[in-house]
């Protein structure tokens, strides 16, 4: 027989927890169905537990290291009612209420489900990478931007993002590289004409990384020429990883509607997916801001849709 919960969060990033306490102060004592530890966002806490110092985390004027602000995220949930389960959500059934979820053989079901599993941006697959991310290795620019003022960076990738990852650094780094694994960008003409135009960018053209330097943090790269295969080395402090974000949807496929790439729908100016007491928040939808705050502030949208509309289906 299923467990049954009035909230079910699947997912505990910024927008999970925050959707998390909402419910809870609620009185809806939610379960939220956290995830597994492991090296990617899908984890308990999100993309946040890679990350070193937070410093643009209102309310936090000396910064919060990420690890410690999900843990006392966690920490307000279950001190309003929130019971948590670290595991990973195997199966979900949402085409008849109560909702239902699996972790394994063991079944969840709920009156109504918020989904926060978040998204992980996509990385070059060296074995350096686990150990830099937060340590000169980076996949924000607008987290961790002034981290580097002064320093010589470098940017991988050619799409949109790149680019603007590499424009935005350029108001605190000294000088930033920006390599492309091909002979041309993908990016639109706009953004190819500023990045050109800009002093402080120099383009490495048929590049890749294939080696990050650094112990403890890094101490610069190696580059391999995809046309001859001859090896380089580039002294940077830093690299920030471009080539895309992938959102954590793979268990809503033909469940929940969404975009080509993988970003749940929901309905302009709120959580609402396709099914009505299913609501999706966080990165999981959201492929334009991809902050810590506005994840939270969409988990608290979710809550307090979620509570309306619970409410509304007992009236």
């Amino acid at each position: 027989m299923a467990i049954h919960h009035k909230v079910l969060i699947i997912g505990s990033g910024p927008a999970g927890l925050t959707a998390a306490i909402y419910t809870a102060r609620a009185g809806l004592l939610p379960l939220i169905i956290e995830g597994e530890p492991s090296s990617t966002s899908d984890q308990p806490g999100g993309q946040l537990m890679l990350t070193t110092e937070v410093e643009n985390f209102p309310g936090f004027p000396e910064g919060i290291m990420g690890p410690e602000l999900m843990m006392r995220c966690r920490e307000q949930a279950a001190r309003f009612g929130a019971e948590f389960i670290t595991e990973k959500v195997t199966r979900v059934d949402f085409s008849s209420r109560p909702f239902r979820a699996w972790i394994r053989d063991t079944e969840y079901s709920a009156d109504s489900v918020i989904v926060s599993t978040g998204a992980q941006s996509l990385m070059l697959g060296l074995p350096e990478e686990p150990r830099l991310i937060g340590h000169g290795l980076s996949t924000c620019a607008t987290c961790d931007g002034f981290f580097f003022r002064g320093q010589e960076i470098a940017v991988v990738g050619g799409g949109d993002s790149a680019l603007e990852e590499a424009q935005f650094l350029t108001k605190f780094a000294s000088k930033v590289h920006l390599i492309v694994r091909r002979d041309a960008f993908r990016a639109s003409k706009i953004m190819q004409d500023r990045a050109l135009a800009n002093e402080k960018i120099s383009i490495i053209w048929n590049s890749t990384v294939s080696k990050i330097h650094g112990e403890d943090k890094v101490a610069g790269i190696e580059l391999t020429d995809t046309q001859t295969g001859a090896t380089s080395e580039l002294g940077v402090t830093g690299i920030f990883i471009a080539i895309g974000h992938r959102p954590n949807t793979d268990l809503f496929k033909g469940v929940l509607s969404m975009e080509d790439s993988g970003y749940l729908i929901t309905k302009p100016g709120s959580t609402y997916t396709n099914i009505d007491g299913v609501f999706a928040c966080g990165d999981v939808q959201d492929h334009t801001y991809r902050q810590a705050i506005t994840a939270a502030g969409s988990g608290c949208m979710a809550a307090i849709d979620s509570e309306r509309w619970l409410e509304h289906q007992h009236s």
